[in-house]
């Protein structure tokens, strides 16, 4: 960087008038270049030079470090001729009687500043910046015309915000990140948008520069969106302040001390010696005492965390005996118990209410040793009056016999780190597929959808709702292929697991209602027809006093087979073959449960009674065991040995749905409470796992057949979407990670989502809802 040398100061009759001089001080590259103007009569620097760099060359070779002793030789020259008025630049009219080789050093500046400016403007041509730095220098000159000075003007101060220009955008303190999106970026006073100005891309910006000399002195107001132009003063302030210099040039920072104190008249003035110096100036003793204390550290005479020498030998069954935390008679040291601090009771006046009268020290007398209490708070006037404390000598004796005789324990409290704690689970994004946008809305329904099922090719879905109506809808499509209108709400709908058998499990208040629905090829079709066909018809007939637990008849109006019972009917659950099926009616007493055959068109009742009210049930996905949970518990059965096989802990006040995973061993149920819990069945009886992710009622669970997916419901409106992966290793735990959380169904009088369901065999999800919507989500 080169350095401009000013010129000597000549002497002359009076004050010279300052010459006005522009460089260019790039702080660092890309920066804006600094025009500096004619030092005002409070500079008295007496060189000029460039910012950021602290050594280098000029182009005559010549180091910096010599130009500023030269510099500071000048400097101290003109401070022993005690001439400090006036600016230490010549003027124009003394600038002939300087030396060649100045005007070679002014002319080297100022080519030098043209190539900054050159550097700054990109490609912009020599002329162009020539004829910039020339309207600058005519600027000045005019004002100089005009009897004006080259310092910047006087800001006037005022603590006024009528001089502040209000800003155009009034949306406060908010980020202007919430309005990337948007097109404007915010409001003015009348409520108007502010839309945001286009963007220049790089050519428009070069043109810019090109043609407008004064584009470096321009600054993009990001909060108003709009383009600054800084003036002549503002740029002055900017220059000073680099400089670390007062902003304004009239303000004097040597303003003579005014002792604020008034010494006359008072008797203990605060201090009338002078300051002291080394108030104002660095210790040089500190310093000094730093230095070699830093010389130390770096030659190794001072070594700051010095490592440990460990002993060559140690105890082998140190840790057994523990003899490093004993001492020197072989007993660890344990501090003693520090004796109870003193109180109000124990002051020479306490408080009137600590002072027992004389019918309560009576009572004392009646108490037992033990029970009495050993001091009695007195009152008296003065410390002074106090007597010495009788029982002193005997409670010190009792305490170091207590520390003698009494043995103490000491107990090592655990420190755990807090991150420890918490588990380190995977993020959502390694686990995926799984939904988490809605692909696909079935409207068809006039009320709230209670319930959901999908046959085994995943093809379709049947849904039932409160409207008395039951659809079919094609998933892909979303077309509605087929209604019933049963009148009656539907509690529950449930396909036949088996793809050879497509009938449909419809529970509508007392009924069960097999319909035909008609797909597959005429193979299926006749199985389904032959299925449906009734049978044993003349049952009644022959024992009309007998009350059979179900009664099978045909459904003229759809043509389906009916199977009454005495008690309403709130769900159905198919076995994983198809034959059987079981009921739930929770009114029913001994009666809840009842299990049916297809084939035979039969049905029984399993049991003789039931712990509770029974919400749902369940057959295993493999094995012949069924799940039946009541309001508090969940017990399982083995149907082959006609016994229970387990009783699940739930810890949960009132259940409201189960599912059981694919693999058989892992069950997830729902509460009223707003919690689910997780159960590894080969682990324990109680909960491997709870779950509080939602705020009102859980409606309904779900697994997903092949997927490690698993999913909750709840009148709140939100769906939780969880990942749920067991392993075949029978000591690793399941891995449940929380994924997404779906929204979308409004809540209609304070009922959410009513049911979800998975796809089998897409990670896919059905979710149903009071606002008669039914959604899909899709990953």
């Amino acid at each position: 960087m080169a350095k401009l040398v000013p010129k000597r100061k000549l002497r002359s009759q009076g004050p010279p008038s300052p010459i006005v001089k522009e460089n260019a001080v790039p702080e660092d590259e890309g920066s804006i270049p600094e025009v500096i103007l004619a030092a005002d009569e409070s500079d008295s620097d007496p060189e000029i030079s460039t910012d950021g760099e602290e050594s280098g060359e000029d182009d005559d070779g010549e180091s910096m470090d010599d130009k500023e002793e030269d510099g500071e030789e000048l400097g101290s020259d003109d401070e022993e001729d005690g001439d400090s008025q006036g600016s230490e630049y010549s003027s124009g009219d003394e600038g002939d009687e300087s030396s060649g080789d100045d005007e070679a050093i002014d002319e080297e500046a100022r080519n030098y500043v043209l190539d900054v400016m050159k550097d700054y403007l990109g490609s912009a041509g020599p002329r162009d910046v020539e004829e910039a730095v020339e309207h600058e220098d005519q600027g000045n000159g005019a004002g100089e015309a005009n009897g004006q000075s080259g310092n910047p003007t006087t800001a006037e101060e005022s603590d006024s915000s009528e001089d502040e220009v209000p800003d155009r955008n009034t949306i406060g303190d908010v980020p202007l990140e919430w309005y990337k999106n948007e097109d404007h970026i915010g409001y003015t006073k009348d409520g108007l948008k502010i839309n945001k100005q286009a963007k220049r891309d790089q050519l428009d910006t070069f043109l810019s520069r090109t043609d407008d000399p004064n584009e470096w002195m321009k600054v993009y107001d990001e909060y108003n969106d709009e383009e600054v132009e800084l003036t002549k003063d503002e740029i002055n302030m900017i220059r000073r302040l680099r400089q670390g210099k007062i902003p304004h040039a009239d303000v004097n920072p040597y303003e003579p001390y005014v002792d604020w104190f008034e010494y006359e008249d008072k008797g203990h003035p605060l201090s009338s010696a002078p300051e002291p110096k080394r108030r104002f100036i660095p210790s040089k003793w500190e310093a000094k005492k730093v230095v070699k204390l830093v010389r130390a550290i770096r030659k190794g005479w001072i070594k700051l965390d010095k490592p440990k020498e460990k002993s060559e030998f140690y105890l082998m069954w140190g840790d057994d005996l523990k003899t490093s935390d004993k001492g020197a008679n072989g007993l660890a040291y344990i501090p003693a118990p520090k004796p109870k601090l003193p109180g109000h009771e124990e002051s020479y006046n306490p408080p009137i209410e600590y002072i027992p009268t004389a019918e309560e020290i009576k009572s004392y007398d009646a108490m037992y040793e033990e029970d009495r209490p050993k001091f009695i708070p007195k009152s008296f006037p003065s410390l002074r009056q106090v007597p010495a404390y009788p029982n002193y000598i005997k409670e010190i004796f009792e305490r170091c016999l207590d520390l003698y005789l009494c043995p103490r324990q000491k107990k090592d409290r655990k420190v755990f780190d807090p991150e420890m704690l918490i588990p380190k689970l995977p993020k959502p994004k390694d686990l995926q597929p799984y939904p988490s946008m809605c692909y696909m809305e079935y409207r068809g329904h006039g009320a709230a959808v209670t319930s959901m099922s999908v046959d085994s090719s995943g093809e379709w879905l049947a849904t039932g709702s409160l409207d008395g109506t039951v659809r079919l809808w094609d998933v892909q499509s979303g077309r509605c292929r087929k209604a019933w209108d049963f009148g009656v709400k539907v509690n529950h709908v449930q396909w036949n697991p088996n793809p050879q058998i497509n009938i449909l499990g419809v529970a509508v208040d007392k009924d069960v209602v097999l319909l035909p629905t008609e797909l597959g090829g005429e193979e299926v079709t006749g199985n389904v027809a032959a299925l449906l066909a009734l049978k044993n018809q003349d049952v009644s007939e022959k024992d009309p006093e007998s009350s059979p637990l179900a009664t099978w008849s045909m459904d003229s109006k759809f043509k389906s087979l009916k199977l009454r019972q005495p008690f309403v009917v709130q769900s159905l659950a198919w076995h994983h073959k198809g034959d059987y099926f079981a009921t739930v009616a929770p009114d029913g007493n001994t009666k809840s449960v009842l299990v049916h055959q297809l084939t035979k068109q039969m049905s029984q009742n399993p049991f003789r009674k039931h712990h509770g009210r029974v919400v749902q049930v369940l057959f295993h996905p493999q094995r012949p065991f069924l799940f039946v949970a009541t309001k508090m518990h969940v017990r399982v059965y083995n149907l082959a040995k006609q016994q229970l096989s387990k009783k699940l802990m739930t810890g949960l006040n009132e259940i409201s749905s189960m599912a059981i995973h694919s693999g058989g061993d892992n069950l997830i149920l729902g509460s009223q409470e707003s919690k689910m819990v997780w159960f590894d069945m080969d682990l324990s009886t109680k909960p491997y796992k709870a779950f509080k992710n939602h705020t009102k009622d859980i409606r309904a669970v779900a697994f997903h057949k092949t997927y490690p997916l698993f999913a909750s419901c709840s009148d709140d409106g939100t769906t939780s979407v969880f990942h749920g992966m067991v392993y075949s290793d029978l000591l690793q735990n399941p891995l449940l990670v929380p994924l997404k959380i779906l929204t979308g169904h409004e809540t209609v009088n304070h009922k959410g989502v009513m049911d979800c369901l998975f796809h089998p065999k897409q990670p896919w999800l059905f979710t149903s809802g009071a606002d008669s919507l039914v959604r899909l989500y899709c990953n």
